[in-house]
């Protein structure tokens, strides 16, 4: 007879039970709200339009019209824009933080890591609309940079350096690079540095074992840095907004213009439900990925 009682074998479900009441409360909830009013028809003056004849309208297609309205040229560009602007800002993100993490995880004496720990994480202690304006002094015309890059003889007339995608870039970069630091670091602390040793020791040399060792071992920090960047990035509208101006759109200042100007809450809600896809598969990648590697770390 087995010693479990009805009672042990539900507690595990009554641990979770809190977790999926607000996950379903905050996320499923609002996700599954979103699609239903995708769905639907922008009222005259805003707001939904009523269907008279439901069916009818499922039938005739007319129910994913929103969608259609998606792929547009002009907000095919826009979802471009933001692909590769993302794409950038995490290989920036990468090539930045990864010499940043390899030194503060293995170069650094143990009695500076903690320090070196807090100034990667110090900008979290500010709010990011106060950074992101913080950069708006330092960009524009009258900022800091061009206040002092003509007393050194460079330039002979301020520099344009705001409201375009060069200052969207420095500002996703900036914003990003905590989220691309700490994987790293947390893969690269894990790092046997005996076996760079016995690289060595077989002859190969640093940049060898660099990609042939080092990379390969902290690729889960990479993978997880990765995403933490991607997925933000991809759907950042404050620093696009602030330090791109209109020239820079991207498709979650769409997704706002569509619901705080346009009050056309069905389209807005089938461009978010489209972002929210896309992130939930790079989610999903991420999870089998993972799955993978444990699976054959076991082996």
């Amino acid at each position: 007879m087995s010693d479990r009682s009805p009672r042990s074998s539900k507690s595990p479900y009554l641990l979770i039970a809190p977790t999926w009441l607000v996950l379903g409360l905050f996320f499923l909830l609002p996700l599954l709200i979103m699609l239903v009013i995708s769905f639907g028809q922008r009222g005259t003056y805003g707001g939904l339009k009523p269907i008279d004849d439901l069916w009818q309208h499922v039938l005739s297609g007319q129910f994913l019209a929103n969608y259609r309205q998606t792929f547009d040229p002009l907000y095919m560009q826009i979802y471009w824009r933001s692909l590769w602007m993302a794409v950038v800002t995490t290989v920036l993100c990468l090539l930045i933080s990864y010499p940043v993490a390899y030194y503060i995880a293995v170069v650094a004496p143990a009695r500076r890591k903690n320090l070196l720990l807090a100034l990667v994480v110090i900008p979290f202690w500010t709010s990011f609309l106060i950074r992101t304006y913080a950069w708006m002094l330092v960009l524009r015309t009258e900022g800091l940079v061009n206040t002092l890059l003509p007393g050194t003889g460079l330039i002979d007339a301020p520099l344009n350096l705001l409201y375009n995608e060069m200052a969207v870039m420095i500002g996703l970069v900036y914003g990003e690079l905590p989220f691309m630091i700490l994987p790293l670091y947390a893969s690269l602390e894990k790092l046997d540095l005996t076996l760079l040793e016995a690289s060595g020791d077989l002859g190969a040399h640093h940049m060898s074992t660099f990609w042939r060792v080092t990379v390969p071992l902290t690729m889960p920090g990479i993978v997880a840095g990765i995403v933490l960047v991607f997925i933000p990035s991809i759907g950042q509208f404050v620093v696009s907004d602030l330090l791109g101006g209109a020239k820079s759109m991207l498709a979650g200042n769409l997704i706002q213009n569509q619901f705080a100007i346009a009050r056309n809450k069905p389209f807005g809600s089938a461009v978010a439900f489209e972002l929210t896809a896309v992130v939930l598969v790079l989610l999903l990648a991420y999870a089998w990925y993972t799955k993978r590697k444990g699976q054959e770390a076991m082996l």
